[in-house]
């Protein structure tokens, strides 16, 4: 029950429990003010006590904390994140947060600032991408700051991101290209490209692939982490959705695996190992080994990246029928509708295939007694 005192300068105060039963101050201004008639402090306090019924009281001690301040306290605490994910969040922050928001009142901002700072985000020659990724921290932060009790509903409402302008070009290889750019590279990674051509396995996956798990018997393999290069070291952590995954292999690539295994043992039980024998450090691959077999073989797609092996994948396995929730299971997307997005265009060729068939079956039909 809210409740007033008189001060010895003849003014009354307003004042009320929160819910953790701390006596506070009502007032006009932020830090306690006083009111010239009783009935003003109470019905101050009043107030507060109505807010805090219906949940969207704000301490007001918090809304004095400045944007940078919690920014910073929220990103101590996002510990579940992968080092590379962490160096993203940092840099985003850094580059284009702080310096918009870094020292205004964390209560201060509004639904405007935000329309304004993206669209300056856009105009300023950000990528889409970035844009989106950028706003998504901000996002982040402010939600965490609403969940807080700092603010009573985040500015991030009714905000239009940038409409992005075309996926990243995809290069496909046929099984014939597959196999040249394979003879074509240091016999110690043909292996490696006919496993990421053939499984659709990230890099990062692939590197930290352990003879442990893989099953060349039953021809399967457990992908289970993700090797990644973060500020020189490497670091071993999840795959990129979080999810295990057990990928199948074709004959031909477990007889090829197995043989690579045999003429490249391994010090620390990866499948794929660097010249020295220790983990491969994919930077390093891509520029000495990767982009030098690429340009030397005219056949091939011009700018072909690592990672169109894994597009390549998805491909080969639209070609040959696979429907598309095996694809996104062997792709380890989160969702289906990810591998739609990407691959969808793939499956378009493949109605004149279906209309023959329903043309035989209803031939078929007509023709049985």
């Amino acid at each position: 029950m809210a409740w007033t005192r008189r001060l010895p300068s003849g003014r009354y105060q307003g004042l009320y429990r929160d819910a953790a039963g701390r006596v506070r101050r009502a007032s006009e201004s932020e830090g306690g003010g006083t009111y010239l008639r009783q009935g003003d402090a109470k019905a101050a306090a009043e107030d507060q006590e109505s807010k805090i019924r219906r949940g969207v009281w704000v301490d007001p001690e918090l809304r004095r904390i400045v944007f940078e301040d919690y920014a910073r306290k929220w990103l101590e605490t996002k510990g579940n994140v992968r080092p590379r994910t962490r160096i993203n969040v940092e840099g985003r922050l850094r580059n284009h947060v702080l310096p918009a928001f870094g020292d205004v009142l964390i209560r201060a901002i509004e639904p405007a600032d935000v329309r304004g700072w993206v669209t300056g985000l856009s105009a300023g020659g950000l990528a889409p991408s970035t844009v989106k990724a950028t706003y998504r921290t901000f996002s982040q932060i402010m939600r965490t700051a609403e969940v807080d009790r700092l603010i009573v509903r985040s500015p991030c409402i009714g905000i239009e991101l940038p409409a992005e302008e075309s996926h990243e070009e995809m290069r496909f290889l046929d099984p014939e290209q597959v196999a040249v750019l394979a003879d074509n590279i240091s016999d110690r990674y043909r292996a490696a490209i006919f496993t990421a051509a053939y499984t659709g396995l990230r890099a990062g996956e692939l590197w930290a692939l352990k003879l442990a798990r893989t099953n060349l018997l039953a021809r399967r393999l457990e992908v289970v982490e993700s090797l990644s290069e973060v500020r020189g070291a490497l670091v071993t952590g999840p795959t990129k959705t979080r999810n295990r995954r057990t990928v199948t292999l074709p004959s031909f690539l477990a007889e090829i695996i197995g043989q690579h295994v045999g003429r490249y043992p391994s010090r620390d039980g990866r499948v794929f190992t660097a010249a020295e024998g220790g983990p491969v450090r994919h930077h390093k691959f891509y520029l000495r080994h990767f982009r030098p077999a690429v340009q030397a073989v005219a056949e091939l797609p011009e700018g072909l990246r690592f990672h169109d092996l894994r597009h390549t994948c998805a491909a080969i396995c639209i070609a040959q029928g696979m429907d598309v929730k095996a694809i996104q299971q062997r792709l380890g997307h989160a969702s289906i509708r990810t591998t739609l997005d990407r691959y969808g265009h793939l499956f378009a060729g493949h109605d004149a295939e279906v209309l023959e068939r329903l043309d035989r079956l209803a031939a078929e039909g007509e023709e049985a007694p």
